[in-house]
């Protein structure tokens, strides 16, 4: 082929994939399922979402006692424990069945137990216990009450040792109730709350999520109806598969451009969640994420018949992923089968490469094993995509050409 006729091939295929992604636009805002995918549910969701858990931890867990002992140690106990932010004492019963009522009524979230010879194991020297028996269906609430129980038991553990020590400076109490002090730090995240620590994992989650639900309900219909040529436009472009994939991720990249900015950099500076990337490094990840997320979004088409199927699917899948990724459970804790298949969906490395930058402070030096997988993915599902819509192609071309011998013998008879 001549310079010439390579140079017309171009002009060509670049003026059908405009078309193609024209045509792609307009078919998205005319369907309000695409539409709610693509654009209400990435701006709206990630805010109630950060909204919810904008509290970063949580306060004022309700608590029943059983004071059995009636003592000044036991009602110290109470008092220092509904004095801490995290616990509010809303009930003193009699015994345990009656508190369990409660916490079956979701009146109180733990129960503290004190046994009727507290103070009197105290005084004795022998060891006192404080029984706490909690909700283990909210863990956040289980922690702040446990949590607060045993810092306040320690408190009073270090008065108990200042009185019986018989030193004569506060430096001395000091070294006597804690020989050995530590200080605790959240590194990355600095109130120790639960948004910072999962949501930015879950506002990645949300472009791939969206993408692929989008794309499928959009094919998914296409196939309901049998409009082959809403998923080749025209007859023209039988011969481009490439073509086609080109203008569909022009069309869906145009979209998300906003909405990765939207997720990735608006809504974490809304909530004041960590936001430490630089946005050379940010933006580097994101293009790779981004086309990824296209392409598979487009392969996974493929596999859906009805316009339910990808939101039955993406719906079973998502909490999956989302611990795949390594944020709320271990990466190393994870089955080495599991975590092969992770390495199938571009939300794993996006997601770890995410939080390294913009939550813990690194650079595009410390991400590149995931900046490279997802360049690869682009690569793999790039190439893929064409297959998938190649097949679309030869399918069309067949049906096209059944309806028309259809058509003749109808003419003929």
């Amino acid at each position: 082929m001549n310079v010439e006729g390579l140079l017309t091939t171009i002009i060509e295929g670049c003026r059908d994939a405009a078309r193609i992604w024209r045509d792609e636009l307009r078919r998205i805002f005319k369907d309000e399922g695409v539409i709610i995918f693509f654009v209400v549910v990435p701006l709206i969701y990630p805010l109630l979402y950060s909204w919810i858990y904008n509290n970063e931890v949580v306060r004022e867990v309700p608590v029943v006692v059983v004071d059995n002992s009636h003592s000044q140690m036991s009602r110290q106990f109470i008092r220092m424990c509904n004095a801490s932010p995290d616990v509010k004492v809303v009930a003193y019963v009699d015994d345990i069945d009656e508190a369990r009522m409660l916490i079956g009524r979701n009146v109180a979230r733990a129960l503290y137990y004190i046994p009727s010879d507290f103070q009197t194991r105290i005084y004795r020297m022998q060891q006192a216990t404080v029984s706490v028996y909690c909700d283990m269906s909210l863990v956040l609430a289980y922690k702040a009450a446990y949590q607060t129980a045993v810092m306040v038991s320690q408190e009073m553990n270090s008065e108990i040792q200042i009185k019986l020590s018989g030193k004569y400076t506060k430096r001395e109490e000091e070294i006597q109730a804690k020989p050995l002090d530590a200080d605790g730090l959240a590194l990355f995240s600095p109130a120790g709350g639960y948004g910072s620590f999962v949501l930015p994992a879950v506002l990645m989650l949300i472009i791939q999520q969206t993408l692929v639900l989008g794309i499928g309900l959009s094919a998914g219909t296409a196939r309901e109806s049998n409009r082959f040529q809403d998923l080749v436009p025209a007859k023209r472009y039988y011969h481009g598969a490439f073509r086609i994939v080109l203008g569909k991720t022009l069309c869906y990249l145009m979209i998300y451009i906003l909405m990765g900015a939207w997720l990735t950099v608006v809504v974490p500076r809304m909530f004041h969640f960590p936001c430490l990337a630089h946005w050379q490094d940010l933006l580097a990840i994101m293009i790779p994420y981004t086309l990824a997320c296209i392409f598979f979004g487009i392969t996974v088409s493929c596999l859906v018949r009805y316009r339910e199927n990808v939101m039955l699917i993406m719906v079973f899948v998502s909490v999956p992923l989302l611990f795949l990724t390594g944020v709320s459970w271990p990466q190393t804790e994870i089955p080495g089968f599991w975590q092969g298949v992770s390495t199938l969906f571009p939300s794993t490395f996006g997601v770890r490469a995410y939080i390294r930058l913009n939550s813990m402070g690194g650079t595009l030096s410390d991400v590149l094993t995931e900046y490279r997988i997802l360049w690869l993915h682009v690569v793999l599902y790039f190439i893929v995509a064409c297959l998938v819509y190649r097949h679309q192609v030869s399918l069309a071309q067949q049906h096209a050409k059944e309806a028309e011998a259809e058509a003749e013998a109808e003419e003929m008879k």
